[in-house]
């Protein structure tokens, strides 16, 4: 179902599609940076919570800076300097976070009206052209994102990108989640596990340093199912770097598998996320500060959570890290999928 979202301050209008499964569980996605809106599921008591934040209309996003539910590209997360090598050509993207670029530069997949078509009550697909050029990458692209609800109460987000030049891509959705609902305040006593040994350290600008540091003993480690606020305000230079967690996790195991996963005690609501992509960003919404969102609500710092699914950021610039790399002619394709269950008792 397709209603009207908006128009944007050019005009143009928005549509938001509805898609739902038949186990109650209901998304909203528009096709403004292929956005999801809302995410409604059930708590232990049968009430339904939204479990994403967001904004009310189109406006909301065109104003947003934080990729709220957004589909993030050509390259998510950072690229050094905004600078690479690629092809025997040197390159140059806009950069907006320090020294580095981030999230393409600053003319955001997320700020664009995408084609959308709805492919049944349960799924809907937005696709984009990217041209030669665009954010001051090589090579037209065509990206294809799918949101479908299954049957199984997963979210399953499928991306397809194809390019007739050699050009780096790495596709994420940037949802911030809160399973006690989206306006319901801070996600830290949630508690998360993440399936991961290892993180890409990090400088002080999150750009990663080309090393790795063993998760063992520090308060990054979340291979045990612990709080999020347990240790996220420790005097530890990872921390402090990212006012919070803002971290690359390297994912163990290949293929399609499960990555990390959220629990909130007090709705019984648990999220497993699964990917077939290396990395995970796993992202406390440390700079949120006042963020006006859906139905009056204000947002804060650390009041969701991102578990932006990935290849390594500026693996571009490190020839160690995998993947990256689009290969003229050859055809994208990565899913990740955000499972909704219950846990009995607290």
């Amino acid at each position: 179902m397709k209603r009207s979202f908006g128009r944007t301050s050019g005009g143009r209008e928005a549509g938001l599609y509805i898609i739902k499964n038949d186990r109650g569980m209901e998304a909203a996605v528009t096709d403004y940076g292929a956005s999801l809106v809302k995410l409604l599921v059930r708590d232990r008591e049968g009430v339904p919570r939204d479990l994403v934040l967001g904004y009310d209309d189109v406006r909301g996003y065109e104003q947003g800076e934080e990729s709220m539910g957004g589909t993030v590209g050509r390259v998510a997360n950072r690229i050094g300097a905004g600078r690479f090598r690629l092809g025997g050509r040197d390159y140059q993207l806009t950069v907006n976070s320090g020294p580095n670029t981030l999230h393409g530069g600053r003319d955001f997949y997320v700020h664009r009206l995408w084609e959308s078509r709805q492919e049944s009550d349960s799924s809907v697909s937005f696709a984009l052209d990217s041209p030669d050029g665009d954010q001051g990458f090589p090579g037209f692209l065509r990206v294809i994102v799918t949101y479908a609800l299954t049957p199984d109460n997963t979210l399953l987000i499928t991306y397809r990108a194809r390019c007739d030049s050699d050009t780096p891509v790495n596709l994420t959705n940037h949802s911030y989640f809160n399973l006690a609902g989206h306006d319901s305040g801070s996600v830290l006593s949630q508690r998360v596990m993440v399936e991961a040994d290892r993180i890409t350290e990090t400088d002080a600008f999150s750009l990663p340093t080309g090393s790795f540091l063993e998760l063992e003993g520090t308060p990054m480690d979340f291979r045990e199912e612990k709080a999020l606020g347990k240790d996220i305000d420790l005097d530890y230079q990872p921390l402090l770097y990212g006012n919070g967690y803002d971290h690359n996790y390297i994912i163990r195991g290949e293929g399609y598998r499960q990555a990390a996963r959220i629990y909130c005690p007090e709705t019984g609501i648990e999220m497993t996320v699964s990917t077939d992509l290396p990395g995970l960003q796993l992202y406390t919404a440390n700079y949120l500060n006042h963020e006006p969102g859906k139905g009056g609500a204000c947002y804060q710092a650390r009041d969701a959570v991102c578990f932006e699914t990935q290849f390594y950021p500026d693996s571009v610039n490190k020839p160690h890290f995998p993947g990256g790399i689009l290969r003229a002619g050859e055809n994208y394709f990565s899913r990740t999928g955000y499972r909704f269950s219950l846990r009995t008792g607290r």
